[in-house]
């Protein structure tokens, strides 16, 4: 007789954070999404590995979609109060390896999403804005795919 296989899709996400290098850009826009599309039935943090101030750019394209991260306070990993996570997402080098470090003991998933940062394009108002459209776009993409219930 042989032995049952484990269902194909990931189990269910209860609780996810999101990480990047300063918690000021990718980072809070990757938890705003989160919020909004899927409210109280999923606990959304986000944390920087040296958190920085909030991006105004961030501020604005997320506005643009009627998203409001203003309230965000950039906050280092060491700092969150609750680490009870099943799933942290990394959208930066630096904070996948801070996340492999601080999870080597924990049974806590961890999935790196390359996302470029938006901060090092430099030109117009409208070029720097459309490379911080990109980010969220694809971030909403990407969440919505990741966390929609299995």
């Amino acid at each position: 007789m042989v032995a049952p296989q484990a269902p194909a899709h990931p189990r269910r996400v209860q609780a996810v954070l999101f990480m990047c290098g300063f918690n000021a850009v990718r980072s809070p826009m990757a938890e705003g999404i989160a919020r909004h599309y899927f409210g109280r039935s999923l606990y959304v943090a986000s944390a920087g590995v040296r958190p920085d101030e909030l991006d105004p750019f961030a501020v604005a394209v997320m506005d643009e979609i009627g998203i409001d991260i203003t309230r965000h306070r950039p906050t280092a990993i060491e700092d969150l109060e609750d680490t009870g996570f099943d799933l942290i997402i990394t959208l930066s080098p630096e904070a996948h390896h801070r996340a492999l470090d601080l999870t080597r003991t924990l049974a806590v998933d961890v999935e790196y999403w390359p996302t470029p940062d938006p901060t090092a394009v430099q030109g117009s108002r409208e070029q720097m804005l459309n490379a911080y459209r990109s980010v969220r776009d694809a971030l909403v993409e990407r969440i919505k795919e990741r966390l929609k219930a299995p």
